[in-house]
Formats: structure tokens, C-alpha cells, sequence
């Protein structure tokens, strides 16, 4: 017995140890922070193609957007007002062009479980996710991956809330309209999904459907929404690698986004240097694995917003405040150090309130927004790019 012991004791000694087992995600190297550009546009919008749109076919959208400078539009019209057929309606209409501002594809999946936004860079079948709409889970997520779309879940804490699996969406509209006191649980909504490990971009979208009478015989009782919530409000900035459709719909699933009340508030930047090089090699809507030490991070404030002002800057880690600071009106920036845990996830995203900076083609949304100026989306480290 005691010579078996001995000769078990030496092979497991001479037996080299096996590494143990690791759950850490396979996380790609991060894109380039510098091969892109920043377009601002707005992702949902109705035209004439909705019923309960007033005054605003999809040209006046389209020129106030060309004359306001926007890049690009989401026009996303109920598609049940047209039984599904969005390509004979919103997208067939002599209308549907600009030289200057990117159309994308898509609708307003409006079902009796919730509505959602479709974006493509391309034509596709609408049709065929119209016709799922009240099937199970499952098969509708068969088809929008056959379908190779962006699905974005609409004003989920609203009263055609999402009532989908969250699994189904590549983004979620956090700032709808630009009332900003309705969005407090649409966060909520949204921390919950980022904190049990779902890579999910917020986006906005001022959901506008009435425009300017040409005529005072053509005015409604909703005319007067028009000067209140409009193209812009909220403006939802991307970071797309190249100035075209399919730079735009990449940008948003990748997250490389940022939310302001309007095109004129300054758009916030969130950026990190995570390996303490003194560079920021990582922005918003990146995942790194983190090395255990402490990450620099930056917050700036870039564009427009109001000369001198001073901006109070919001940190969320995992759906908790870490920290508030004040940006520094002369660089209107603002740093902070923290260290992600060396295992497990995180995510850091900032929220940004100040003075609103005039909107005047659209005067009365400055007031509708308050102080809310802007919105980051996540740094992540650690989250399994294949959840």
C-alpha cells in the first residue's frame, strides 16, 4: 500500500499541471479611433406614408434635413398602415431621394406586441417581417437574420412598449422625442440589458410626424408639434467608417454612437486608454479585456453647445453612479480614473446635462429637453462579443 502511494505521489508530481479552465471571451482586437468620421442624422421619423402623420411628406423631411445639415435619415413608417408594403409606399416615392443627406431602408414594425425600428443599407423584404409579426420569438428572429437588418426596439418604457425578447434587437431607442423626463425608464431598461451582458446600442429618435402647413386651410391640432419635436431632437451621431448607408448601419450595431438633444448641443465623446500608454485607444461601443490596473478615461465635449459653459458630466459603471464631474470650460473635457475588474464585466457610459444650445428651427424641443444636452454609449470590458 505504502509503495502504491509512492508511485501515485511521483507521477502526479512529474504530471504537469493543466491551465484551468477559462470562461473569458474571445474579444477581437479594437477598430481604428481615427479611420472615420462623425454623421449626424435621425432615426425615426414619419412621413405622409403614416396615417397619423400631418403635413410632412418625405420631401419637406428631406429638405429640412439638407438645409439643416443633417448627414443622413431614418424615414420609418408604420408599416400595418400599408399592410406591410413598404417598398411600394415609403420607399417607391419619387420623394425618396437626396444629393446630399444617406437614406437608409426601413420602417416601423408596428405590432401588437410592441414596435420596432427596421434599418438597412439596402432594400430588403419588409414584407416577410411583417408577416411574422405575431408569430413566436424564434421564427422572427429566423427572418430578420435571413433578412440581414438592424432591429431596434422602440420607446420601450412607452405605451407601445417592446414587448419582444430583447435577444432579437442590435439597438434600443433610449431617448424618444424630445421630451427628455419620458426617457428616465427607457435607462433603466436599457442598464438592465447592458448589466447582464448584452452589448446593445442606445440610440435616439425624435419619432416626429407632423410638419408645416403649406396653407393655414391645411393647419391641425397637431401642428404645432411641428416648432416642438422634429428632425434632430434627439440627433443620434455615428462614427461610420465610410459616408454612405452601410457605414451608418454598421456604426450603429458596433455602437460607436452618441446621442445629443439636438444638432447643435455638443456631441459627447467618451474614450479610454486602458493599458496606460497615454493614448486613447479605446471610444465608445468598443469591448476590451482589461489588465487589472487602473484606466484613464476621457469625456469631451465636441461641437457646437453654449460658449463658456460649464457642463456636468454623469459617470455610469454597471448601472450605478460612479462619479459626477464639471468639464473644464476651456477644453470642455473631463477626466477620471477607474480600474474594471480584472474578471467579470463592466461598462462605463456618461450622461451629460448643462444649458440647452438654441435649436431655432425647431425653438420650443430646448425647452421639451431641459437640461439633458447628451448621451454616450458604453465602453465595455470583458462582454462576450457572441452572447
Amino acid at each position: 500500500m505504502r509503495v502504491g502511494l509512492t508511485l501515485l505521489a511521483l507521477v502526479v508530481a512529474q504530471t504537469p499541471l493543466l491551465a484551468a479552465p477559462s470562461d473569458a471571451p474571445r474579444i477581437p482586437p479594437v477598430a481604428s479611433l481615427t479611420d472615420g468620421q462623425w454623421l449626424k442624422g435621425d432615426l425615426h421619423l414619419h412621413s405622409r406614408h403614416s396615417k397619423d402623420s400631418t403635413n410632412n411628406p418625405e420631401a419637406k423631411i428631406i429638405k429640412f434635413a439638407e438645409d439643416t445639415g443633417f448627414d443622413y435619415l431614418g424615414i420609418t413608417d408604420h408599416d400595418n398602415h400599408v399592410a406591410g408594403d413598404v417598398a411600394h409606399n415609403s420607399w417607391s416615392d419619387p420623394e425618396f431621394t437626396s444629393k446630399s443627406v444617406i437614406l437608409l431602408y426601413g420602417a416601423e414594425w408596428t405590432t401588437e406586441r410592441g414596435h420596432g425600428n427596421v434599418f438597412s443599407a439596402k432594400p430588403y423584404d419588409h414584407q416577410r417581417l411583417f408577416d411574422v409579426r405575431d408569430a413566436r420569438d424564434a421564427k422572427i428572429l429566423a427572418v430578420k437574420k435571413s433578412l440581414g437588418i438592424h432591429l431596434s426596439g422602440n420607446h420601450p418604457a412607452g405605451k407601445d412598449h417592446w414587448g419582444f425578447s430583447f435577444d432579437m434587437l442590435d439597438s434600443l431607442e433610449v431617448w424618444n422625442s424630445a421630451i427628455w423626463p419620458n426617457n428616465a425608464a427607457a435607462l433603466m431598461i436599457w442598464d438592465d440589458m447592458l448589466k447582464s451582458g448584452r452589448k446593445l446600442t442606445g440610440r435616439g429618435g425624435s419619432d416626429s410626424h407632423h410638419g408645416t402647413p403649406d396653407s393655414p386651410e391645411q393647419k391641425t391640432s397637431h401642428t404645432a408639434e411641428r416648432n416642438a419635436n422634429y428632425v434632430g431632437t434627439p440627433t443620434t451621431w455615428v462614427f461610420a467608417k465610410t459616408r454612405d448607408a452601410k457605414g451608418v448601419v454598421d456604426a450603429l450595431t458596433n455602437g460607436r454612437v452618441s446621442i445629443s438633444a439636438n444638432p447643435y448641443d455638443p456631441r459627447v465623446e467618451l474614450s479610454a486608454d486602458r493599458d496606460g500608454a497615454g493614448r486613447m485607444d479605446m471610444m465608445m461601443g468598443d469591448d476590451a479585456r482589461p489588465s487589472g490596473k487602473p484606466v484613464s478615461f476621457q469625456v469631451r465635449l465636441v461641437g457646437g453647445g453654449v460658449r463658456g459653459a460649464v457642463y456636468h458630466v454623469r459617470v455610469i459603471k454597471n448601472g450605478e453612479l460612479l462619479g459626477a464631474y464639471d468639464t473644464d470650460p476651456t477644453s470642455n473635457a473631463v477626466g477620471f480614473t477607474d480600474t474594471p475588474a480584472a474578471t467579470g464585466r463592466s461598462y462605463y457610459r456618461v450622461e451629460v446635462e448643462g444649458p440647452q444650445t438654441p435649436y431655432p428651427q425647431v425653438p420650443v424641443s430646448t425647452v421639451l429637453s431641459g437640461k439633458m444636452i447628451a448621451l454616450s454609449n458604453p465602453l465595455y470590458f470583458n462582454f462576450d462579443p457572441d452572447f
